[in-house]
């Protein structure tokens, strides 16, 4: 039985060659020329690609909890402003007249509770001296206890208008950078519904973040602490730094694409990045240093006959169970081989390769000119054409 494999294995070799021979021979062509390369060593580092929008780490709107007239603002655009900092004022009329109003009433009633103490008084002592029933003393005392209530009613309204007028003074809740003034001096806000925004204050524009969406075929590969390295429009020939600090479970569907947000630490430091800045983002998921690489057309060869026939070696159909076995055809002296390897990280332009007597410098083939037309990159329906090189290729 052994025996019967060799032999098959024998037979196809030699119709390999002979298909080649039939094929030089038969068009009187000559041999096909190729585009070539070499083995070099270096870096390989595979990414996922996202955008995404910068922002300040922490932001905080500052609204008014008042309605009136906005009549003095006194911070704008991009001022740095401290904690407790005066930024802008209502006009306070209607909540100067609330408080007059609640004083007014808290005194009305201090006069009315007056009066009722007064009343309790006196019919408890007569009460004692047996001259009133208890119901007339007890009516007497429930309303003593009435007017008291009153008074404290009164006086947290006292209170309650107090804190609207202070309301009407606008102060920043926190350190940092006016990014947005939303009002105009004269212009009314009301706050009946909701809290009008007046300012939006940036922490710290040396710490910002971006929000970058990762379609959900990548967002595996992503992990905290995870480098990143991006780009925006304002510098296009400047790469920046950040550091992936969480992958959040909320899902989004764009386009009816599934994505996942990244969050990006990044370090400010020149105060190049702004707010709203779109950024391209690169996730470094790898990295491969001082190996072997080759650009990635090398691995996605589409070989012709002729070039079956010229080989030194015969070639092994790959049973698919290696995933990263691919096939490098070397050329030397004229003499064509084709090698096989073992692939391992790739980015954009090259692929980590390693195997048997491969060394830096040694000519390899990544493209076929064969009869006026070029055999490199296209997609190969021929059996014995190694699969695609794993490592995540996205081009070459």
């Amino acid at each position: 039985m052994k025996k019967m494999k060799i032999t098959a294995a024998a037979v196809g070799v030699i119709i390999l060659a002979g298909t080649g021979w039939f094929y030089k021979r038969a068009d009187g062509s000559e041999a096909p020329v190729y585009r070539t390369a070499t083995i070099e060593r270096g870096s390989v580092k595979p990414t996922v690609s996202a955008t995404g929008t910068l922002s300040a780490v922490k932001t905080i709107q500052v609204g008014t909890q008042v309605s009136g007239q906005v009549a003095a603002i006194y911070a704008d655009f991009n001022q740095h402003v401290r904690r407790g900092q005066l930024l802008a004022s209502i006009d306070p009329a209607l909540q100067n007249q609330a408080v007059q109003e609640a004083q007014a009433l808290l005194e009305r009633a201090l006069a009315t509770m007056e009066q009722a103490e007064g009343d309790y008084t006196r019919n408890k002592q007569l009460f004692e001296w047996k001259i009133i029933t208890a119901s007339e003393f007890s009516a007497a005392q429930s309303n003593f206890s009435v007017h008291k209530a009153d008074v404290k009613s009164a006086q947290i309204a006292l209170e309650r208008a107090r804190q609207n007028l202070a309301y009407t003074k606008i102060y920043a809740p926190i350190d940092g950078v006016i990014v947005e003034r939303n009002v105009d001096v004269g212009q009314t806000v009301a706050a009946n519904f909701s809290t009008p925004q007046l300012f939006l204050i940036a922490n710290d524009l040396s710490d910002m973040q971006i929000l970058a969406l990762v379609d959900e075929s990548d967002i595996g590969m992503i992990k905290n602490g995870l480098p990143v390295e991006f780009s925006v429009q304002a510098y296009p020939n400047e790469t920046f730094s950040g550091m992936v600090q969480q992958v959040r479970l909320q899902s989004k569907i764009q386009d009816n694409v599934v994505n996942y947000t990244a969050v990006v630490g990044v370090k400010n430091t020149t105060g190049k990045l702004l707010p709203g800045m779109t950024a391209t983002v690169q996730f470094l998921t790898g990295t491969a240093d001082n190996v072997l690489i080759v650009p990635n057309s090398a691995l996605r060869i589409r070989p012709t006959p002729a070039m079956f026939a010229q080989s030194q070696h015969p070639i092994l159909i790959n049973d698919g169970q290696d995933a990263s076995a691919a096939i490098l055809w070397t050329l030397d002296k004229g003499r064509l081989a084709a090698v096989r390897v073992h692939s391992g990280l790739s980015d954009e332009t090259h692929t980590e390769v390693a195997g048997k007597n491969l060394t830096v410098g040694m000519k390899i083939v990544i493209g076929v000119v064969d009869g006026g037309a070029v055999s490199s990159d296209a997609p190969s329906k021929n059996p014995f054409q190694n699969p695609r090189p794993s490592g995540g290729d996205k081009g070459g």
